[in-house]
């Protein structure tokens, strides 16, 4: 049973390494994962989320409710237009219980390449919401949160919420 890391954990911090092989351990957590995803209103779950620290996500088009299960993800490029879109994480939780959200500036599109648990290489162009949650559990691969995109006063406010959450 997979457990999800909160804030301050320092697995979140952590650079993944990337997956070899597609093993069937592999595909059961990332079934897991995408069930965990819905449970709790998601759109996006990435590895180190759950503790594990190797490059595979899942994410959820929040529209069409397509699913993406997505292995060594790389984002190939993003588009030099900006769109500031308000974020939050299953993993930065406030006294609520329920994300913190917050406003962050990234590229308005992105195309990223992966291997999807069928073995098989994908590639999309992204933009709008899905361009924003790719980008963002992408970032968790790379030991990087959303509130490290934030002004250091912003930052504190979300920060001084989510130390309320016990």
């Amino acid at each position: 049973m997979l457990q999800m890391k909160l804030c301050g954990d320092l697995i979140l911090r952590e650079k993944c390494s990337p997956v070899e092989v597609i093993t069937s351990e592999i595909k059961n957590n990332m079934d897991e994962m995408v069930k965990m995803m819905r449970e709790q209103n998601g759109v996006g779950l990435a590895a180190p989320q759950v503790g594990i620290t190797k490059r595979f996500l899942v994410m959820m088009n929040p529209k069409s409710g397509e699913i993406f299960k997505m292995i060594n993800p790389v984002i190939t490029s993003r588009s030099e237009e900006l769109a500031v879109i308000e974020e939050g994480c299953l993993s930065v939780l406030g006294p609520d219980n329920l994300p913190v959200y917050a406003n962050v500036t990234r590229p308005a599109v992105v195309t990223i390449e992966w291997m999807g648990d069928d073995g098989k290489k994908y590639a999309a162009e992204m933009s709008g919401i899905m361009a924003r949650i790719a980008q963002h559990e992408t970032d968790h691969l790379d030991g990087i949160l959303f509130i490290d995109y934030l002004a250091p006063v912003k930052r504190e406010m979300v920060m001084r919420k989510v130390r309320q959450h016990k």
